[in-house]
């Protein structure tokens, strides 16, 4: 029978479950009839894979994504990832997107020159954790661009488009993307969607008094093997999360964000200190307020900021503070967390390893790419 001693009474929903209630109801059911399963973050180790810092220096790796397929300079089993930071450490200056192989080996994939876009990007380049593979291994990276590293200068950015071998080939841009910073992405046929958080929307502004106006934006695109991605719509999903500046995160605000198997979004509400919920996220017509609804606020959170969905369904954070992987349920109860042994805000994206040996996350403060396993 599984552990259910690690399955603790947390966020909105299940502070009324009792521990007892679910070992009876776990009893009372059939084994096919159990809703409950062991976590997929049942894990012993955690192994090193290698450097993300290319030769120009770049650090600070936020983005993560795994390569699907092999195509251009892309090699299926490898892991994208974009580095927000340039060699001087200054935020928001990053240019590099490095590719890592399972046995560490470290490649370029692209470093995009500001002056060589091909369409508007306010601001310029500073790649954050915004990044998807689409069809045809078209790439999709954020920029959250600074001129100095400070939230003083930071400008809404774009969306960035390149190839399957790192050459850019448009960029999407303007109003509701203000502050790309982390972003999902689903397929069906010849349609993708992405979902894209933002968080400048009066940040600067207002600085580190937090306001309510982080969104998330749904943007459709037409995909083929014969032209870069077209943007067929852009809507914005939810909206009122609270987001501020920061010194030394320079924003706080939604970051990670991922789709469940019933079509509801999930987001790392930061500066919440919790998961929130989008019901309808592909097909909804109108915005939804109040930050969406909570799954799980407190307890084990501490700060989430990346965000995937395991095999079983539940949701998988990344602690910003503590150096700690959660997994809780889509009714709000929390397993007991995975100590990666980061320090605190040493982590940020992840995602579920290939073959589901793991999960995959950068390390900021080594800067490096780390499974456990």
């Amino acid at each position: 029978m599984p552990d259910f001693s690690r399955l603790l009474p947390r966020g909105e929903t299940a502070r009324r479950l009792t521990l007892t209630a679910l070992l009876a109801c776990a009893l009372a059911a059939p084994a096919s009839a159990q809703a409950f399963e062991l976590p997929f973050l049942n894990f012993k180790t955690v192994t090193t894979i290698g450097s993300t810092v290319p030769a120009n220096g770049d650090v600070n790796p936020y983005g993560i994504v795994n390569v699907q397929t092999s195509l251009g300079s892309l090699e299926a089993g490898n892991t994208l990832i974009s580095n927000f930071n340039d060699s001087a450490n200054l935020q928001g200056t990053g240019t590099t997107i490095v590719q890592v192989s399972p046995n560490g080996h470290q490649s370029l994939f692209a470093r995009i020159d500001r002056g060589s876009l091909p369409g508007r990007c306010p601001g310029g380049v500073g790649l954050t954790t915004a990044l998807a593979i689409l069809p045809h291994d078209y790439v999709v990276v954020g920029s959250l661009p600074t001129s100095d590293g400070s939230a003083a200068t930071a400008k809404a950015g774009c969306l960035i488009v390149l190839n399957n071998n790192g050459k850019v080939v448009e960029t999407i841009s303007g109003p509701p993307i203000n502050g790309p910073w982390d972003m999902t992405s689903v397929t069906n046929g010849s349609t993708s969607t992405l979902f894209v958080t933002n968080v400048l929307n009066g940040t600067v502004a207002s600085g580190e008094t937090p306001v309510e106006d982080g969104t998330v934006v749904r943007i459709r695109l037409h995909t083929s093997d014969l032209n870069p991605p077209q943007v067929t719509s852009m809507s914005v999903v939810a909206g009122g999360f609270p987001e501020r500046t920061d010194p030394a995160a320079l924003v706080v605000g939604p970051t990670g964000v991922a789709l469940g198997q019933d079509g509801t979004l999930y987001v790392a509400d930061t500066q919440g200190n919790r998961i929130a919920a989008v019901p309808h996220a592909l097909t909804r017509q109108t915005t939804l307020g109040g930050a969406g609804s909570t799954v799980a606020t407190g307890g084990y959170l501490v700060g989430p900021l990346g965000l995937t969905i395991a095999p079983n369904g539940d949701i998988l954070t990344a602690n910003a503070n503590d150096g700690n992987i959660v997994e809780t349920t889509p009714a709000g109860a929390e397993f007991q967390p995975f100590d990666t042994g980061a320090e605190g805000g040493g982590l940020f994206g992840l995602v579920v390893a290939p073959n589901l040996e793991g999960v995959l996350f950068v390390d900021d403060a080594t800067n490096a790419l780390v499974l456990a396993h």
